[in-house]
Order: C-alpha cells, then structure tokens, then sequence
C-alpha cells in the first residue's frame, strides 16, 4: 500500500464545473435522436466530458478517480501515512497565507488535519481538503490511497512505485 498526493489551486468557477469532476455515466444518451435539438446538445456535451474527464486536471468529485487522471499529476508518492500528511502540511503552509479566513490559517487546526490525516491513510482510506483561498480561488488536496484503493479497489495505481 502507498499514497499518492494530488494539489489543485484555481478559480472557483473551474472547481464548480461538476460535469468536469465526475465520470461520465457508463451508458451515453441515445445518439439516434438527432431531430432533436436539446437531444444532440445532450450528446455531444456528453462525449466531451467522456473525453475530458481522465484528462482534466480539476479535482474529481470522488477522491479515489485521481488514480485515473494522468501520472503527471502525482505530485508525490510515499509508503507511509506519516509521509504523505507531512507533504499535505506542507502544501497547506504555503498557501496558508491566501485562505479566506484566519480560522482556516490557525496552526492548531492545521496540525490536527494532518494527525487526522495519518490515521485514515493507515485505516487505507483517502484524504481530501479543499479551503477557499483570495476570492474567488480554490484550494483542493488530496491523499489517495493506492494498491488497492478502499473505496474502488478496480482502479490501477497510475505510477508502479
């Protein structure tokens, strides 16, 4: 078992675009209905989320589909708990300094987040933050456990480690 870990930072209108952050549904809209204008928007938006979905860098909805996006974005990889919630504190100190609210900044609650941390990726579970930074940013990290992951055990490790 290891932890990959994930870091997004961006405009909040990209994180809402939920289409973008869940894979698409396993049966496409009927494509045969073309004399239908609302029909044909309906399956072409759904083949450009079925195409962008593995791709796109937005955090997806569920934090197990990071380990379909590509190996590019790893941002780290380590076999112990411990590790990887050292690199999420890490990540959360650097932008400490942009959350919304000094509540969010408090060096008290940020080293609990990463206790917490520790425990549910030695438990085999996932770990996934997001805090709002300056208006109107977003902040999303996660931990994903890997080899297998809890949650959907089907999904390949994206880096062989």
């Amino acid at each position: 078992m290891h932890h990959h870990g994930y870091l997004w930072a961006g405009p909040k209108e990209a994180f809402d675009n939920e289409a973008l952050r869940r894979p698409p549904y396993s049966v496409p809209p009927p494509s045969w209905v073309t004399d239908d204008p609302s029909a044909e928007r309906l399956f072409r938006r759904y083949r450009e989320v079925a195409a962008a979905f593995p791709t796109v860098d937005l955090p997806p909805l569920e934090t197990a589909y990071w380990l379909i996006k590509p190996s590019s974005l790893v941002r780290g990889t380590w076999r112990e708990p411990k590790e990887a919630a050292a690199w999420m504190g890490e990540r959360l100190g650097e932008f400490a300094h942009r959350f919304a609210t000094d509540q969010e900044r408090d060096p008290v609650r940020l080293a609990r987040l990463g206790g917490s941390a520790i425990e549910r990726l030695a438990s085999g579970g996932d770990v996934s933050l997001g805090i709002y930074l300056e208006r109107p940013c977003y902040l999303s990290v996660a931990l994903v456990t890997c080899s297998p992951n809890r949650s959907m055990p089907g999904l390949a490790c994206p880096i062989q480690t």
